[in-house]
C-alpha cells in the first residue's frame, strides 16, 4: 500500500481518538530506519507514522550536500516506493522546524507537495511541525496560523507546540530551562486551540514535563493530568467534537503507566528517537565486539569480507529498530488495529 492519503491519515487519527491508542512515530534517516519501521509496522499489524528531523534530513542528503529539505524530500520519496510492499498505512511527517528553519526546511516541502498535487499525486508528506516554542505563545500563534492556512489548501495536517520539551535533540538544547516551561497550561491550551481550530486539522504537542533523550528512572516527572485538565477544558466550553490530537513527544525511556494513562486523554501520536537509535546501535556493536578480528585488519592479516562488508551489520541494526518499535506498538495498544482494507 502507498503512504497514506489525507483522508486515510485523518481516519488513522480519527480511530486512534476514538479507540484509545496512538501511533508510534519514528524518526528515519536511512533505507535501513525506513524499512526497519516500515516491517515493524507490518509485522505488528499496526499503522504508523514514519517523520524525518532537520539533522535528518541533512544525514540522508550527504556529507557534501548538507540540504535539511533535500534530504527529506529523498528519504520521503524512498518511503512513497517502499510502503507500496506493505499492508499497513503509514503517514509522513516532519518533526521539529523551528521559527529560523522555516523557510529553509519546511516551505520548500510544502512547495514540493504542491508540485506533486499539481501533477496529481498526493502531498510527500501528509504532517509537518512547527515548533513554535523557542518565542511566546502570541507569536508562535501568529506564525502556525499562516502555516495552517498553507497546509490546509494542501490537505496536510500541522502539528504546533506549545511549552517546550526538554533536554537536547538534533543540536537544539533545552535542558537548562526552567521547570515551569516545560508545562503547558490550560489557558494555553485554549487559546491554541481557538486560534487553529478555525483554520483546519492540527495536532497539538502540549507538554507535561516530557524530556528528549533517555534518563534513569526518576528523572523525569511526567503530568499527564496536564493533558486531562486542558482537554477537558477545551471541550466544556467548545463541546465534544473539539476534543484535540495531542502528541507525546520524548517518549524513549517512558513509564508504561504514563504512556498508557495519556491515551485516555486523547494522544494520538508518540515520538520515539531516542530508544529507536539505540536499538539500531546496540546489534552493530555486538556484531563488532563478536568479530573484531574478521573485521579489522590485524597485524598484516586480510580480515574476512563477510563481517566487515556493511551490509552484514546494517541488516541486524534494522531488525533492532524493527523489535523495539513493535514493543512501541504494543506500548501504545495499536498492534493489531490498522485500518488498512477496512
Amino acid at each position: 500500500m502507498p503512504v497514506a492519503t489525507p483522508q486515510q491519515y485523518a481516519q488513522m487519527l480519527d480511530a486512534a481518538q476514538q479507540g484509545g491508542y496512538a501511533y508510534p512515530a519514528i524518526n528515519i534517516t536511512s533505507l535501513a530506519t525506513i524499512n526497519g519501521a516500515l516491517k515493524a509496522f507490518a509485522e505488528a499489524g499496526s499503522d504508523g507514522i514514519i517523520q524525518v528531523s532537520t539533522g535528518g534530513g541533512s544525514f540522508a542528503s550527504g556529507l557534501s550536500v548538507k540540504d535539511e529539505a533535500y534530504g527529506a524530500i529523498v528519504l520521503a520519496e524512498a518511503t512513497h516506493r517502499l510502503a507500496e510492499k506493505y499492508d499497513i498505512l503509514v503517514a509522513l511527517h516532519t518533526d521539529h522546524c523551528h521559527p529560523a528553519k522555516v523557510e529553509s526546511f519546511l516551505k520548500p516541502l510544502l512547495q514540493a507537495s504542491r508540485e506533486r498535487i499539481a501533477e496529481g499525486k498526493g502531498p510527500l508528506f501528509q504532517s509537518h511541525m512547527f515548533d513554535g516554542s523557542v518565542v511566546d505563545l502570541d507569536q508562535n500563534m501568529e506564525i502556525s496560523k499562516e502555516l495552517l492556512k498553507e497546509c490546509a489548501e494542501l490537505n496536510i495536517i500541522l502539528e504546533v507546540e506549545a511549552g517546550c520539551v526538554g533536554g537536547e535533540e538534533d543540536g537544539h538544547d533545552t535542558s537548562d530551562l526552567p521547570a515551569e516551561k516545560l508545562y503547558t497550561t490550560t489557558e494555553d491550551m485554549l487559546q491554541v486551540y481557538e486560534t487553529l481550530a478555525p483554520i483546519g486539522r492540527f495536532m497539538f504537542a502540549a507538554t507535561f514535563g516530557n524530556v528528549h533523550g533517555s534518563y534513569k528512572p526518576g528523572s523525569v516527572k511526567l503530568k499527564p493530568t496536564i493533558l486531562r485538565d486542558g482537554q477537558a477544558a477545551v471541550i466544556d466550553k467548545h463541546g465534544a467534537q473539539a476534543e484535540m490530537d495531542f502528541v507525546f513527544h520524548g517518549g524513549s525511556g517512558s513509564d508504561l503507566e504514563d504512556i498508557r494513562e495519556t491515551l485516555t486523554y486523547g494522544v494520538v501520536k508518540m515520538n520515539i528517537d531516542t530508544d529507536t537509535q539505540y536499538a539500531f546501535t546496540r546489534p552493530i556493536v555486538t556484531h563488532i565486539c563478536e568479530n573484531i578480528e574478521a573485521v579489522l585488519k590485524i597485524d598484516g592479516e586480510v580480515g574476512v569480507k563477510g563481517k566487515y562488508d556493511p551490509r552484514s551489520y546494517i541488516k541486524k541494526g534494522e531488525q533492532g529498530v524493527c523489535d523495539r518499535l513493535k514493543i512501541a506498538c504494543d506500548d501504545l495498544l495499536s498492534t493489531g488495529k490498522s485500518i488498512y482494507n477496512k
